[in-house]
């Protein structure tokens, strides 16, 4: 963990994600409050989420083409000093007439959102050592976490105190914040050459395909994906109607998620660089899935809340496992030319996936019945993560900092990437790791 944050940009940055994904969540808990007080329809709030992941899908793979042409610090600088103005228009939402205002501004931040991830994913293996690849990027979940706790009780009290209005100024003010501290990084990445957008997205999907380790990694994000969006739909539900609890109990279960996923974070930062990414990931995935089962049909035999609560603290350390792993793997196996153009390619599936994981957790249940539509999560993770296991190509002998798969062969429009650094000696200093 020492070697990670000795690196000035590194620390930056994460200061920079604490700010802003607090921020989020602030926006995120107080205006999904907001709007169902404005409109009392759960409709409308269906369709800020729709306005949401619409752009992931149609922009995603395009955020990643930018990420690789333009600096990526200077990229993120936008995206925050675009996400902070274009949140504007929310301080004019006082009725429910002028609701369309909220899922316009939605879209819009979703879209920027996307640009800002791709950049981020492809900065960070320039800003630490890549032996420190996996613990950077568990200290970056565990900021998100701490991020999330913080901004979502911020974003309740603000909601109630100032309404609208309030929560939206606090949230630009946290990406005035965050885009200070990215102005602030000294690292510069400057592409050579020129080419065409167009091919530079056709590239993007064709080496998405180009490895085995990538394609694993898309058809991981499918099938994840799917879950999820059946999981965020069917959560409330699944608390009301099966749980028999209230809205405080959903909100308590959702906390202690928070809480596991700080826990989880902590243990993958003191550990996971003892293991290949690909077992975090695979192994992580499996088990997240297995807990997940767990949570979905104790119901089934005992009528009780603790176990729900307790398998929700429990699922944060494989889930932050998970996204070390998941995370470090990309990151390892794609060049730095090309990595936003992947990584854009990744995100507009799984949004695609989560797409279609809405529409059946609004078909199935009627049919099937709640339990075993959001049951379908956890076999969707139990099953990528044995995948993951039984397909990720293992290290070379050489280097265990390595994936063995081949380097996915360079854009014809970029030069080629320089070779990886060797692998640093051992050494006995703690090492944590990222998520």
């Amino acid at each position: 963990m020492r070697r990670a944050l000795r690196h000035r940009d590194y620390r930056l940055l994460l200061a920079a994600n604490f700010v802003s994904f607090t921020g989020d969540w602030i926006l995120n808990a107080g205006l999904a409050y907001q709007v169902y007080v404005l409109t009392g329809s759960t409709i409308a709030s269906a369709a800020m989420v729709l306005a949401a992941l619409i752009p992931q899908v149609t922009l995603g793979s395009f955020a990643g083409v930018l990420a690789d042409r333009w600096d990526r610090r200077r990229t993120m600088i936008a995206c925050n000093v675009l996400l902070a103005g274009t949140l504007l228009p929310l301080l004019l939402v006082d009725q429910p007439g002028r609701a369309p205002i909220v899922y316009a501004v939605a879209a819009v931040q979703s879209s920027l959102a996307v640009c800002f991830a791709s950049a981020e994913a492809a900065l960070v293996p320039a800003l630490v050592e890549g032996r420190d690849l996996v613990t950077a990027n568990a200290l970056n979940g565990q900021a998100r976490d701490v991020a999330r706790l913080t901004g979502a009780a911020l974003g309740g009290v603000l909601a109630a105190v100032g309404g609208i209005r309030l929560i939206t100024l606090a949230d630009a003010a946290t990406f005035a914040v965050a885009a200070a501290l990215l102005g602030a990084i000294r690292h510069r990445w400057v592409r050579v050459g020129a080419p065409r957008i167009r091919n530079d997205w056709r590239d993007g999907t064709r080496i998405a395909l180009s490895t085995r380790t990538l394609r694993i990694l898309l058809v991981f994000a499918l099938i994840t994906g799917v879950g999820e969006a059946i999981m965020m739909t069917l959560m409330a539900p699944f608390v009301r109607d099966v749980l028999h609890g209230g809205n405080q109990i959903y909100g308590t279960i959702m906390a202690v998620q928070a809480v596991g996923g700080l826990a989880g974070g902590m243990v993958a930062t003191l550990i996971g660089h003892r293991f290949e990414p690909r077992l975090l990931l695979g192994a992580g995935a499996a088990v997240f899935g297995l807990l997940d089962l767990a949570l979905f049909l104790y119901p089934l035999f005992l009528t009780a809340l603790w176990p729900a609560l307790l398998i929700m603290v429990l699922v944060g350390l494989p889930g932050a496992l998970t996204v070390a792993g998941l995370t470090t793997v990309f990151q390892k196996s794609t060049q730095d030319t090309h990595r936003g153009r992947v990584f854009g390619a990744i995100t507009a599936l799984k949004a695609a996936a989560m797409l279609a994981g809405i529409a059946l957790a609004g078909v199935l249940p009627a049919h099937a019945g709640i339990v075993p539509v959001i049951a379908l999560q956890g076999v969707g993770y139990l099953t990528a993560g044995l995948l993951a296991l039984a397909l990720l190509p293992r290290p070379a002998p050489t280097s265990s900092a390595l994936l063995a798969d081949p380097a996915p062969p360079t854009p014809s429009s970029a030069p080629p990437a320089p070779a990886p650094p060797a692998p640093a000696p051992p050494t006995t200093s703690p090492a944590a790791v990222a998520s």
